[in-house]
């Protein structure tokens, strides 16, 4: 039997260990003080960049740093604590493959053992694993140069190191230089990873073997112990329509791939962008079609940064095990506010009244303009918004109306009508609070503005195509519609510079807003903070809590097992299958949890550590598998 060869790992410090060049800080600490100081930091790090790119010869860029920099003992002492708080993430969280592989990880860098040994040994490496350069200093402990014996000092001299160490095994180089890929190319070393994590240099990613972007990448190439079952790194997260920075924010933090897209996509752009997608985030013009879904086949998880799920092919998404999530309360009282102020300025005529004004016209007349107090308020729609806006339209001394094909609990005083036509009946204001299902198509039509009360102020904040466009401009040009509040349209623009067309235009006493009802700081960023939770619960801990297409559960934190998360075709005898594959291969467990939908099975297990690669073959072999995933 051939043993495997032992394997070595090389790997730079400065932007690779850390996410900072330590040289670099210690001039930004040292010169804090010099009049000159930002000149000459921005000097030192020019020379690093370039002899990292390899413009530079190594012992040329070194030399031109020293002389600009002037530090001392204590400032060195300043770096190493500013360090610790500086490692990159992806090594900070794989500390269990550093420990086990201490004998095996060197540290070959061009930078300076006296901040780099401190932060070895912080991280459990080993000190004489550790092959840097050292400063010299004077009595009073000013750094006065380079130690000039040490070859690291020269060009060439992590090739002269290596070289002398006689490795005998597989040879992996990790860094972000230049210097790291001559390890490579000198034939001392089988691979040479190009680690982007902390800096991308093209000189370097262009004669790389691979191009890494955390640690976690290069562990789950080599199936190494690692802190991820699956890279993060390679985890691609598409972002359209502008979501909040808070939401991207959010992915990057924890080292996710983010594609932003200020526009909507159309279904041809979408079908061929998501094919590499794991997650997507869209608002409501983007239109997630079964079509969409037919090319998705590493999507995991859809984030409707919106209230309405409209726009997204739910049965579908779930027969697929794709996962949906929106925000259903976090925009609620931008919308309300957006309504009573819109009501506001219609029933007084405000907005009619502001454009005379701007054509200089001075109309101070009374008539046809009133107060809200008093009127009635007739709603469509009794959900998350309609109820808060009953509460603020009785504060203001309104009597609320409204109907809902589901049974809803009046709040307050609001009197509950059995159709819509007993809300048109006697609401002085008409305001629309339904989702965008396919039969509310054209729901208030000629026959319902007939209908509606002589005069009527009407509001579409809800959905476009729920309002039949031409039937709203007949009611508005005869009287019967004396005003109208309209922030949502049949068709709407992709993007900020495409073209509104729309019959409405040019209306007397119509206020048209550009689909802006959730539209706020407050709204925006809440749902860029809310929608990421729900889908960084799922993706990293498999929970689904909030979920609109799926079963909901919500699960404790994963400890010292691993959780197989399993989605089926919702068929009899799936949890008799996993359990005796579970036997047969005498895997312990230490949680199950199972729920299910009319379409799907989702199967939670959390087991010990010790487990084969046949086991989870045979798990993912099952025949109703739609798909599984494992987490630790």
């Amino acid at each position: 039997m051939i043993e495997d060869p032992k394997k070595y790992f090389l790997i730079d410090f400065d932007s690779t260990l850390t996410r900072v060049e330590g040289l670099d800080e210690l001039a930004a600490i040292a010169l804090k003080a010099d009049p000159d100081g930002d000149r000459k930091v921005a000097a030192i790090k020019a020379l690093t960049d370039k002899g990292m790119a390899g413009e530079l010869t190594f012992s040329e860029s070194l030399t031109q740093r020293l002389a600009l920099l002037n530090a001392n003992r204590s400032h060195v002492d300043i770096l190493v604590e500013f360090l610790k708080e500086n490692i990159t993430g992806s090594f900070l969280r794989n500390r269990a493959f550093l420990s086990e592989y201490a004998d095996n990880i060197l540290i070959i860098s061009s930078g300076f053992k006296d901040f780099i040994l401190p932060i070895a040994e912080y991280l459990g490496l080993k000190p004489e694993n550790v092959y840097a350069n050292t400063f010299v200093y004077n009595e009073q402990g000013d750094i006065t140069g380079v130690d000039t014996e040490n070859p690291l000092s020269r060009t060439g001299g992590k090739i002269e190191v290596v070289k002398s160490l006689q490795l005998d095994g597989h040879v992996s180089v990790i860094g972000d230089g230049f210097t790291d890929y001559e390890i490579k190319k000198s034939g001392l070393a089988q691979r040479f990873y190009a680690f982007v994590e902390n800096v991308e240099r093209p000189s370097v990613t262009g004669v790389a073997d691979f191009v890494i972007k955390s640690l976690d990448e290069f562990l789950f190439y080599n199936q190494l112990p690692r802190g991820y079952s699956y890279p993060k790194s390679m985890i691609k997260v598409l972002l359209l329509e502008n979501v909040h920075p808070a939401a991207i924010a959010a992915f990057e933090e924890q080292g996710f791939n983010v594609e932003f897209h200020k526009g909507a996509m159309d279904e041809d752009e979408l079908c061929e962008k998501i094919k590499d997608v794991s997650i997507i985030g869209i608002r409501s013009k983007t239109r997630i079609t079964e079509k969409v879904l037919a090319h998705a086949d590493k999507l995991l998880a859809i984030g409707a940064f919106c209230i309405g799920t409209n726009q997204i092919a739910l049965r579908e998404a779930e027969k697929k095990g794709i996962a949906v999530f929106n925000a259903p309360y976090s925009n609620t009282r931008s919308v309300v506010e957006l309504v009573i102020g819109e009501m506001i300025m219609l029933i007084r005529k405000v907005f009619v009244k502001s454009a005379g004004m701007h054509r200089g016209i001075w109309d101070k007349s009374a008539v046809n303009s009133f107060e809200v107090r008093g009127k009635k308020l007739g709603m469509i729609g009794y959900g998350h918004i309609g109820t808060q806006l009953s509460v603020i339209g009785e504060a203001m001394g309104m009597e609320v109306y409204f109907y809902d094909i589901a049974d809803k609990m009046p709040i307050g005083n609001a009197k509950k009508c059995r159709t819509m036509e007993d809300v048109f009946k006697v609401a002085d204001i008409v305001s629309l609070h339904i989702d965008g299902r396919p039969e509310n198509t054209n729901l208030i039509g000629a026959r319902q503005f007939e209908q509606m009360k002589e005069g009527v102020i009407f509001m579409n904040l809800a959905r476009g195509h729920v309002v039949d466009i031409p039937a709203l401009v007949g009611a508005l040009k005869s009287g019967k519609v004396a005003g109208a509040g309209v922030d949502v349209f049949p068709e709407e623009p992709k993007t900020n510079i495409d073209p509104f067309v729309s019959e409405l235009m040019g209306i007397e006493n119509v206020i048209l807003t550009p689909h802006i009802g959730g539209s706020t700081e407050e709204a925006q960023h809440s749902i860029g903070a809310y929608v990421p939770e729900r889908l960084l619960e799922y993706i990293n801990n498999g929970s689904t809590t909030g979920t609109v297409n799926f079963p909901e559960l919500s699960l404790p934190l994963l400890q010292d097992s691993h959780r197989l998360l399993h989605i089926h075709r919702n068929v009899p005898g799936i949890l008799a299958k996993l359990n005796n594959i579970f036997a047969k291969h005498n895997i312990n467990i230490r949680g199950q949890y199972l729920k299910t939908s009319a379409e799907i099975g989702y199967v939670i297990v959390d087991i010990e550590k010790s487990y084969s690669r046949e086991f989870v073959q045979e798990i993912r072999g099952i025949e109703e598998t739609i798909r599984f995933r494992m987490l630790f």
